[in-house]
């Protein structure tokens, strides 16, 4: 071989080693929700029973947040599984309550992450919205058409009537009892 065909051959053999492919320059990217949820104070900086429910659209009395506060509690230490409700009076910049309750939980943390067990119940009433997020664990047993019925047949029929604590806990307790 002439030493001009293996300079040649040197130099590409140079030049392919020091490519880079198209996928180590790639990063997966963690999907960024669209609202700053740092804003809205942790569930569970500790893990005290009364920062399960979060009310901050004010429309459980003190007496009904603790109710359901020791419910959800009571049945997180039975069985590891955790169980969030937030009311808040928007979901703005959102529109859908299922992605915003999605991008909470996550952001939360609700349930634990090897097992996937959470489960966040947000309630808009001024939106008059409610959306429902399990984790993956979670979501095998308490399938979104399960949450979509418990919605539509337990918590809305009670709302209508102005029993918003009413609803949300008769939810609560259907999905426990489903989830079991």
């Amino acid at each position: 071989m002439k030493i001009g065909t293996k300079i040649l051959i040197f130099f590409l053999a140079l030049n392919l080693l020091s490519c880079k492919g198209s996928a180590q320059e790639t990063k997966t990217k963690k999907p960024i929700p669209e609202f700053d949820f740092s804003t809205i104070e942790k569930f569970r900086e500790t893990k005290l029973k009364g920062q399960i429910v979060n009310d901050y659209n004010s429309i459980f009395s003190p007496s009904e947040r603790k109710e359901l506060s020791d419910l959800i509690y009571d049945y997180n230490i039975e069985t590891t599984r955790q169980i969030v409700v937030v009311t808040i009076d928007s979901i703005s910049p959102y529109s859908d309550i299922q992605k915003f309750a999605i991008d909470l939980s996550n952001y939360w943390g609700v349930g634990e992450a090897e097992k996937n067990n959470g489960m966040t119940i947000v309630v808009c009433n001024p939106c008059r919205k409610i959306g429902i997020a399990t984790g993956t664990g979670t979501k095998q047993i308490l399938t979104d058409k399960i949450c979509k019925n418990v919605i539509n047949q337990t918590i809305v029929p009670e709302f209508k009537n102005g029993k918003f604590y009413a609803g949300i806990k008769n939810g609560v307790v259907e999905l426990i009892e489903k989830w079991k």
